[in-house]
């Protein structure tokens, strides 16, 4: 496999070429790092059978503050999806690029602006607002430096978290995927989310919909592809 070959244009990194694979499409690059967001994204590469390589971040080490990583994500997080036009970043994006570059396995309905417009506003209130709350638990220190303060953001999170899926269980949730009847990237990503309800001290049975919808997740064959790899 031809090694990855990385410019920098104006501060930010870029794949100069792509080796193809057997089937003689380019491939993807894909970081990622267990018990993180990133299983949304993964998820999505396995449903769309795309070409591409797992590259496992070391948290531990802090393998995502390293020279070589900052040099592929500068934000020193995951995920990140190196494609044959740039890296992209952000869990929301790369969920609609894999969308939109994989239409045959609708994913995403990109025939219809609006409701693709939906699906891009579940997906960002996940990765603005909920992901945000469930922050608040272990990365405190990204808001304030006053230890008192990180105390009491820890002990909000099992209410935030809390209300956030009310709300997603009562009008966002159409059943029995997201969007209603069609398995989409919102399927993929809730059911990352859904999974840190529990380290959050919120019972995921107190909200049937996204209980059953995390159950029939489990189930998906791209899903049992990818967690073992997610659960170290």
């Amino acid at each position: 496999m031809t090694p990855l070959t990385i410019r920098t244009w104006s501060g930010y990194p870029w794949r100069d070429e792509f080796a193809p694979t057997s089937s003689g499409k380019h491939y993807m690059i894909f970081y990622y790092a267990p018990q993180t967001v990133s299983v949304a994204s993964h998820i999505a590469l396995e449903e769309a059978s795309a070409s591409y390589e797992a590259r496992a971040i070391n948290f531990r080490e802090t393998e995502q503050r390293s020279e070589h990583y900052l040099k592929i994500n500068p934000k020193g997080r995951v995920p990140a999806l190196v494609t044959d036009r740039g890296i992209i970043t952000e869990t929301p994006a790369i969920l609609a690029y894999i969308a939109q570059t994989f239409p045959q396995a609708q994913l995403a309905p990109l025939d219809d602006p609006f409701a693709f417009a939906e699906i891009q506003a579940f997906n960002n209130y996940l990765c603005a607002t909920v992901h945000v709350a469930h922050a608040h638990k272990v990365r405190g220190g990204r808001w304030v430096d006053d230890d008192a303060a990180i105390e009491a953001m820890k002990k909000k999170v099992p209410q935030t978290m809390a209300e956030c899926f009310a709300l997603i269980e009562t009008e966002m949730l159409r059943g029995p995927w997201v969007m209603g009847e069609n398995y989409s990237i919102c399927d993929c990503y809730l059911f990352t989310i859904a999974r840190w309800l529990e380290g959050d001290g919120v019972a995921i049975d107190q909200y049937p919909a996204v209980a059953d919808h995390a159950r029939r997740m489990r189930e998906r064959p791209a899903v049992g592809q990818v967690m073992p790899l997610h659960e170290g």
